[in-house]
């Protein structure tokens, strides 16, 4: 059995009336406008909870995608550096060890030779 297939006659509209009537945005093809693009962008919140979710399943050292890398990056942009208040009080500490040294063995000198160093 044969079906017949009836068109209607097509449906004209003139060009101030076709752009209010037909949708020509291309939406059914999944193409999205940069508005809505910039909107699915993760912000620092969504970030941290990819981040906390991931934890564990990020390498501790590596070059890149690691904890360590993490951490180097943080510390470049920040400026920060593990243990520096440690690092300059024990750095003062072996300059006036260096002195106490030196004048000990100014000492030392004076004693064996009998004579006083300035």
């Amino acid at each position: 059995m044969q079906e017949d297939i009836v068109f209607n006659s097509p449906s004209f509209y003139d060009k101030d009336n076709y752009n209010k009537l037909i949708d020509t945005s291309f939406k059914q093809l999944g193409v999205k406008s940069i508005e809505e693009q910039i909107a699915q962008q993760p912000n620092v919140n969504d970030f941290f909870n990819m981040y906390n979710n991931l934890f564990y399943s990020i390498p501790e050292l590596g070059v890149i995608d690691s904890h360590e890398y993490l951490i180097k990056k943080s510390s470049e942009y920040i400026g920060f550096e593990a243990n520096q208040d440690e690092i300059i009080a024990l750095q003062n500490e072996i300059a006036q060890l260096r002195m106490d040294l030196l004048e000990a063995q100014k000492q030392v000198i004076e004693t064996q030779i009998g004579i006083t160093l300035t």
